[in-house]
């Protein structure tokens, strides 16, 4: 854990989730600032900062932003923090903070719960190419 950047946000995510991997790359792509690293929930160290934070892994089938040192967010609070953090059109979806968060959640859980159904998953953890590498813990 103290090898963890702390000047940078980590995204936790489902490795064999094809609408995750989806949206780790979108976030890829628009990371303007690099501000983001990314780390399957599946790894070794997914599980170590899930257990350092407090979260439940089993019970997890979300999103987890992280920033060290700081504070964390899941679910569609995780979802709202990262739009925020990329910024410009994106930063619209903060107008969802009007809604309580179980609310939100509610719309969130019914997706997670449906995302290997809609969207398939993959038989592993998706291996970054080596120009992306460096954004992978």
């Amino acid at each position: 854990m103290q090898n963890l950047p702390l000047n940078k946000k980590i995204i936790l995510f489902d490795g064999i989730c094809n609408l995750c991997d989806s949206a780790v790359q979108f976030i890829i792509k628009n990371d303007k600032k690099d501000l983001f690293r990314f780390v399957a929930l599946q790894s070794d160290l997914g599980k170590e900062i899930c257990n350092y934070i407090g979260v439940d892994q089993s019970k997890i089938d979300s999103i987890i932003l992280y920033h060290p040192g700081v504070a964390y967010y899941y679910k569609s609070s995780a979802v709202i923090e990262i739009a925020e953090d990329l910024g410009g059109i994106y930063s619209v979806l903060s107008i969802c903070k009007i809604f309580p968060e179980k609310l939100r959640n509610i719309i969130y859980n019914y997706i997670a719960k449906n995302r290997y159904k809609w969207y398939g998953k993959k038989e592993s953890c998706m291996i970054p190419t080596p120009e992306l590498k460096a954004k992978f813990l």
